[in-house]
């Protein structure tokens, strides 16, 4: 049985108000408990979080979106076999604070940090600044699990413009070693497989971690409340709206 829930629930986070979209869960009856996956995607501005996950989840690419609300999406996946219940959390960007050195985090992200097993860090290759915030931001991270395995990937996305490439592969690869995770350098407008590939690689290292257990970590640190769930209905409803405005468009310049 579906619990009913109001879709005008708002999240407060810091100086800003996040409308999310509640999403209708699957019962627990309809998955194993350990099968349970809870990734987040993070990452500074203009990275292609949203179109990352959107890749993954669809296969479909969409230039434009609308700002960032901290969409959380939940499907089933085949993992090695066996049926997993995944949830994907899409966060606003995070950013460098003046030193370039702290992390400017909204609390939003906190929670979801707190709330995933698996965690998704994405630069662009094009943007050496956005490179630049990973090792602070997978240090933050790590404050807020400070013990216990992480599973992490480091995806260096926009592969597709190698003309712009501001961060070489092999810098990418150099951190993601120091990081303890794997690197993919992937095109989320060009290449499905490859996105495909690497949050595919990050829920095999999740379920792993979590092995027989029930799916929730012991959790250490900050105590912080889960985060609220959209679902894939936000998906069709932005592929509407591109689509709605793509044709307007199209109509202005008949």
């Amino acid at each position: 049985m579906r619990l009913p829930v109001d879709p005008t629930t708002t999240m407060n986070s810091g100086s800003s108000n996040f409308l999310l979209v509640p999403i209708q869960e699957y019962p627990v009856l309809d998955c194993v408990p350990n099968k349970n996956v809870k990734i987040v995607v993070l990452g500074a501005s203009n990275v292609g979080k949203t179109a990352l996950i959107v890749r993954f989840l669809t296969k479909r690419f969409i230039g434009d979106y609308e700002a960032n609300t901290g969409a959380l999406y939940s499907r089933k996946i085949n993992l090695d076999g066996e049926q997993v219940s995944l949830q994907v959390q899409d966060t606003p960007c995070v950013s460098l604070q003046d030193d370039a050195e702290g992390l400017y985090c909204q609390e939003q992200i906190n929670r979801s940090i707190y709330w995933a097993d698996g965690y998704v860090l994405v630069f662009s290759i094009t943007d050496h600044s956005s490179y630049r915030t990973i090792q602070p931001l997978y240090q933050h991270v790590r404050r807020i699990h400070p013990a216990g395995n992480i599973p992490v990937i480091l995806v260096g996305n926009k592969s597709d413009l190698l003309r712009a490439r501001q961060v070489p592969a092999d810098e990418g690869e150099s951190l993601a070693a120091s990081l303890g995770g794997a690197y993919f350098e992937v095109s989320a407008r060009e290449n499905h497989e490859g996105v495909h590939s690497a949050f595919l690689h990050l829920c095999g290292e999740v379920s792993r971690a979590l092995g027989g257990g029930n799916g929730e970590k012991r959790r250490g640190g900050l105590h912080l409340a889960r985060p609220k769930s959209p679902n894939m209905q936000e998906l069709k409803r932005r592929f509407r709206q591109v689509l709605s405005s793509k044709g307007k468009s199209s109509t202005t310049t008949l």
